[in-house]
């Protein structure tokens, strides 16, 4: 457990912060205001451009899930040209404090990477390396990276959901991500703790579909640098704030308990079973909600 504390300590001192380690970030948004979050990310010295989806009368047909898959590929073909990672957020995503200075979550020389989550939803983690580098899973493309590799993969994915499924379905296509990458001889990666918050309003397509309302950063890397959006017109935002995030950190520390973020036949098959568990119950060891 030292050990992986230790590695996480080198790497928030090292050089692989994810300002000198990213080409640009690229704000996936539709009507939503950036405001906030352009002034945190020029705060941080991160270069950054706002992709907004336009308003097409074609467009009134299409599921919203759709609707944010061409979002993310025009994200992807703009990442595919580009020499070094790219971070794609979308537009209700809150960094934490000092985003820009925390750690790339994979190795930077590595040539086999796929997708790394900055925010993980149901995240479950599948090996950690001895550097202490975290390969697993999420569900959600609130905020992630991508190298020009991935990019040009997830393109792919995004025709063959175009194909299979339509543009008019609603789809889980951010939950096929990991395996679809995986499949092409990838490796994906997870934060050892959340780099932001989801702070988006329910979305009323994932409850008709049978999903959950919402999702929320099981535990964060810091304190959050602005009110996330469920919070801001509450009566009393820091309650509303303490409320969401404590039921956030329950349910992450249910999840680690019955074996959903680290999964008993992960430990049995590898080949480092103790620092697997060392990095699950470390990431919960935080007093920060």
């Amino acid at each position: 457990m030292r050990a992986i504390a230790a590695t996480v300590a080198n790497q928030k001192l090292g050089k692989n912060h994810l300002v000198n380690c990213i080409s640009r970030v690229l704000i996936i948004a539709y009507q939503e205001s950036t405001q906030q979050l352009e002034e945190v990310l020029t705060q941080e010295k991160l270069q950054y451009e706002v992709l907004r989806q336009g308003n097409k009368p074609e467009f009134q047909h299409f599921s919203r899930s759709y609707l944010c898959l061409m979002n993310h590929r025009r994200a992807w073909a703009k990442a595919a040209q580009e020499d070094r990672p790219t971070i794609i957020i979308e537009a209700d995503f809150v960094p934490v404090v000092n985003f820009g200075k925390l750690p790339l979550p994979f190795n930077s020389n590595q040539t086999d990477v796929g997708v790394s989550w900055l925010y993980t939803c149901a995240p479950q983690v599948y090996h950690v390396s001895v550097d202490g580098y975290a390969e697993g899973f999420s569900t959600s493309t609130v905020a992630y990276t991508v190298t020009s590799k991935s990019a040009r993969y997830l393109i792919e994915l995004a025709e063959e959901v175009r194909e299979k499924v339509g543009a008019a379905n609603y789809s889980t296509w951010d939950s096929t991500v990991d395996s679809f990458l995986r499949h092409r001889k990838l490796k994906n990666y997870i934060v050892w703790r959340n780099y932001g918050e989801h702070g988006g309003l329910p979305n009323p397509e994932h409850y008709q579909n049978k999903l959950s309302r919402t999702h929320r950063a099981d535990v964060l890397y810091g304190k959050l640098t602005f009110t996330p959006l469920y919070a801001a017109h509450a009566r009393s935002r820091k309650l509303k704030l303490l409320t969401v995030r404590l039921k956030a950190r329950l349910k992450g520390i249910a999840r680690l308990v019955t074996g959903r973020f680290l999964r008993v036949k992960v430990i049995r098959g590898s080949s480092v079973p103790v620092r697997l568990i060392s990095f699950a119950i470390l990431r919960q060891l935080s007093l920060q909600l």
